[in-house]
């Protein structure tokens, strides 16, 4: 009954998405240069998707089928299901956001109201946001019932005869689905964006002294591409695998403690662990709906930041509140474990707990990043001192910022496991990703609001209205920011209660699910995950800066044309599109494959206890440097701003100061949209592939 009750909020939420998505159509795209400049962008998005979805629908069928030939004959279906799901989810988000681009900005002419343009921008990122809780919940509500759980059966593959639990296999692999489309996303999708971001800004702002977003500069449309193609396509697919993957992971924790427990576990007990995170789910996205549709009809003021704020707290409190009359409904009147201390209360506690830490998370990342605090306005000051200092300091920025978030994440994790068991670590995982639907839609603001500027500034509208844009772009960068810390810490929370779900999957029935990091083998597999993070970054940044230093060249080249400076020739944008596009496909395959062999090399070669190792060791490094990566990037990207909004008295646009900014922010650039948001869908791949084949590595192991 739960399951259908859900499936009718799923279904609320996507007619509410299809709404939002025909409003913005219907609204004017403004002057014939703007709807020209709007078609460019949304061509050239839609070209990269489909270009990309060829090679990765070629990989997702082939690991489909092995799934269904070598390990469970179900499984292939419920991994191509996950994998369409996280498609969908990319395409519509991106889709949205190209059409409510130049929507923003022509709201923002018609109106010169900061209001009404706040309003365009929330509808258009509302698309993406209430689509990845939506579609990720669709996906695993129908798995759940066309399938159920049963944690008495056993399953095989159509030629294979592999021991595995046919729920689990099917749960993993549909998280695993959606995991596979993300990687292939975040890597393809940062190559591009950053490549013709940082290309746009040598050209502009160090090799021509050219104003940003000039529409002469042909590598500036690639790069309005690129917001969409990585910072919504790319972030909607990651935030849904960490949603789904948390799903996922307390059901597979629920399925080992019946397994584990004996009789002293009643069905109705069971039950109810595996009905819980799908109720919370469900309820969150209610509450996602509430606060972002009470946004889209309340009349918003002068400052863009308290209205979007307003929409996040509402969401988040009704999660809260529907999620304690969700845990008294479910778990009330049915024998509890020993594991929760505090009785039915335990489950919610857990919950509330990481959504707590969703928020004090985003709000240190805003503190280190936003240009109304300290640390972000000290690092323009010292760019005045030049660009060694301006690096060091972004650098120092970057290190500190890490500690608090890190110290939440290590606290709602101890206090989840204490008070609820290894079931209480993925709620606390769940909750923070509970309210998703509305994080990602203030996230997905950011790019929008970015893109609506650089149509403002190359369309030559007026300096009204690019005030106006320029005024949400800044408060769309502190939301971006604010989006990839929630980012990387859903990641560290998902993939916490991964490794669990992990140990949980491979130990024998009745024994105490233990990884035991005092033996050799996994303290071997940590220190080999810690360089593998190493080795990823090093990978991600080398094909991002030989990728944007093809195009600078490529964008020299066509400015030195006669008459395309004179701004009489317009330059050739396609050959730039073209160029991001090639270079960021033919460098996704790599990256992603790595997460996807890693673990499956290790597991066949050196066993479960291996994996596990490799799996901490990984997640130990990742969590800092990705929160590292995203800050510094994020600080660096917001100084230059500052600068640029004549804020640093003396130093404006084109000063020493600025230059150095713009150095820092051209580091910065690969650090947050590049490395940062890669390394955590990196682990958290690696772990679902682990998950999906735990049972596998238990019983094939060469080396022993």
């Amino acid at each position: 009954m739960v399951w259908f009750i859900v499936l009718a909020v799923v279904l609320a939420a996507i007619a509410y998405v299809l709404y939002n998505y025909s409003r913005i159509r219907h609204l004017p795209e403004g002057t014939a240069e703007m709807s020209e400049m709007a078609g460019i962008i949304r061509d050239g998005a839609s070209t990269f998707l489909k270009t990309e979805y060829k090679t990765v629908a070629v990989v997702v069928f082939l690991v489909a089928l092995v799934f269904s030939l070598f390990v469970e004959k179900t499984s292939g279906i419920t991994f191509l299901l996950g994998a369409c799901m996280s498609s969908a989810v990319c395409i519509l988000g991106m889709r949205s956001a190209t059409y409510a681009n130049v929507r923003t900005a022509n709201k923002a002419r018609e109106s010169l109201s900061i209001g009404e343009t706040v309003k365009v921008a929330l509808c258009g990122g509302s698309i993406s946001g209430l689509s990845v809780q939506a579609f990720g919940m669709l996906g695993l509500v129908l798995v759940l019932i066309i399938w159920g759980v049963d944690h008495t059966a056993t399953g095989h593959g159509l030629i294979a005869s592999l021991e595995c639990n046919p729920s689990v296999m099917r749960i993993s692999t549909y998280s695993l689905g959606c995991s596979l489309v993300a990687m292939f996303n975040r890597v393809a999708g940062g190559n591009y964006t950053k490549a013709a971001d940082i290309s746009s800004d040598i050209l502009a702002k160090l090799r021509h002294d050219m104003p940003e977003d000039d529409s002469r500069i042909p590598n500036v449309i690639a790069d309005f591409i690129g917001d969409n193609v990585n910072d919504i396509a790319g972030n909607c697919s990651d935030l849904l695998e960490s949603f789904v993957a948390t799903m996922a992971a307390a059901i597979m924790i629920a399925v080992t403690i019946f397994k584990n427990g004996g009789e002293t576990i009643t069905e109705a007990t069971f039950r109810a662990t595996c009905v819980y995170p799908i109720a919370l789910a469900g309820v969150g996205l209610l509450g996602c709906l509430a606060g972002l549709g009470y946004a889209s009809v309340r009349h918003m003021g002068d400052n863009p930041s308290k209205e979007l704020n307003l929409a996040t707290w509402i969401s988040a409190g009704l999660t809260v509140a529907l999620g304690f009359f969700a845990a008294l409904i479910v778990f009330k009147n049915v024998p509890l474990y020993a594991d929760f201390r505090a009785g039915w209360l335990s489950p919610w506690i857990s919950s509330v707990l990481g959504i707590a830490s969703g928020v004090a998370i985003g709000s240190i990342t805003e503190y280190y990043t936003s240009t109304d605090y300290a640390p972000t306005r000290r690092l323009a000051e010292i760019a005045t001192e030049g660009e060694a200092f301006v690096i060091t300091k972004g650098d120092a920025i970057g290190s500190r910022s890490c500690l608090l978030p890190i110290l939440l994440i290590g606290i709602s994790l101890f206090i989840s496991g204490k008070l609820c068991g290894t079931y209480g670590i993925a709620l606390s995982s769940l909750g923070m990703l509970s309210f998703v639907g509305a994080t990602v839609s203030i996230d997905a603001f950011g790019p929008i609001a970015d893109n609506a500027g650089g149509l403002a500034e190359s369309c030559h509208l007026s300096a009204d209205v690019r005030a106006i844009t320029d005024r949400l772009d800044a408060v769309g960068n502190t939301t971006a920011a604010i989006g990839k810390g929630f980012a990387i810490g859903s990641a560290a929370f998902a993939t916490v209660s991964l490794i669990v779900a992990y140990v949980g999957n491979y130990t024998a029935i009745g024994a105490e699910p233990v990884l035991n990091f005092a033996s050799f083998v996994a303290v071997a597999g940590g220190i080999i995950g810690g360089a593998l993070i190493e080795y990823f970054s090093a990978l991600l940044t080398d094909n991002t800066i030989e990728s944007a230093r093809l195009m600078a060249n490529e964008g020299d080249k066509q400015l030195s044309r006669p008459g395309v400076l004179e701004g009489k020739v317009k330059p050739d944008y396609n050959r730039c599109i073209e160029m991001a596009a090639k270079q960021a496909l033919k460098k996704m395959l790599l990256p992603s494959v790595l997460a996807l062999m890693i673990p499956i090399v290790g597991g066949f070669l050196f066993g479960v206890e291996f994996v596990g190792g490799l799996l901490v060791g990984a997640t130990i490094v990742a969590i800092p440097r990705a929160i590292f990566m995203g800050n510094s990037g994020g600080a660096f990207d917001n100084a230059k701003k500052y600068i640029e909004s004549g804020s640093l008295k003396g130093h404006g646009k084109g000063s020493a100061a600025h230059k150095a900014s713009v150095t820092g922010d051209t580091v910065g650039d690969t650090r947050k949209d590049v490395v940062g948001v890669a390394l955590d869908i990196f682990i958290k791949t690696m772990s679902t592939v682990a998950n999906t084949l735990a049972s596998v590595f238990a019983h094939i192991t060469l080396i022993k």
